[in-house]
């Protein structure tokens, strides 16, 4: 079985699946034959993965949007139309064809995240007395937020597609880096005071994201 080999100051052999490939990663001094012995053992979690994660490739290829079609907005589905004055943020031009829809629909995920997602951040600063030294909305895909070393907070425009407690829980988690920069007791004790019941965002967040797995959200330009 063919595998991508990393090593690193790790202590442990881990495996993981991603666009098909097998990546295995292990201590510096670990032995060859160790990992051969470590990967075939877990042979059968492996195809099981390898079919899931190509079963994913698959539907992203598969994957467009059309009018008609209705996509998620803080937690609630809204159609994709045409028509000038319906009851949804996504009113685009006519006669676009499937990528053209996609990379509307982006942008204006893009807007509107940065209008909401941004005041949602500003109003919990100033209730956790959290100071950032900015807010802004990328395009990452594998992480819903992010908090660097000099106090910059970041959210990707895909979690304005989450429930509003969902995206709440996120803001609360990386504005209370700025406090703890770690996941320790004290860091959950922050985010639990201004959601006790944080676990559930968590959950919504994960199905989520397993949802968009198999969905692909680029922009044809990317």
């Amino acid at each position: 079985m063919k595998y991508k080999l990393t090593r690193s100051k790790r202590k442990t052999i881990g495996i993981y699946i991603k666009n098909g490939e097998i990546q295995v990663r292990a201590p510096f001094r670990c032995l060859q034959k160790d990992i051969d012995v470590f990967v075939f053992s877990k042979q059968g979690w492996i195809n099981e993965k390898l079919a899931l994660s190509k079963m994913q490739v698959e539907q992203k290829e598969l994957f467009s949007l059309n009018y008609g079609d209705s996509i998620p907005f803080c937690g609630s589905y809204y159609p994709i139309t045409s028509r000038e004055g319906a009851n949804t943020p996504f009113v685009l031009p006519p006669d676009l064809d499937n990528q053209q829809i996609k990379d509307a629909c982006i942008k204006i995920y893009k807007h509107l995240a940065k209008v909401h997602i941004s005041q949602r951040a500003g109003e919990y600063a100033a209730k956790m007395d959290a100071h950032p030294a900015s807010i802004k909305i990328n395009s990452a895909k594998t992480r819903w937020g992010s908090c660097s070393s000099k106090g910059n907070v970041n959210f990707s425009w895909r979690l304005i597609m989450a429930g509003h407690k969902a995206i709440d829980y996120v803001i609360i988690h990386e504005l209370a880096h700025l406090k703890e920069m770690n996941h320790s007791p004290r860091f959950w004790a922050i985010v639990a005071r201004f959601m006790p019941d944080y676990k559930e965002a968590v959950a919504a967040l994960r199905s989520l994201e397993k949802k968009l797995h198999s969905q692909d959200w680029n922009l044809s330009s990317s």
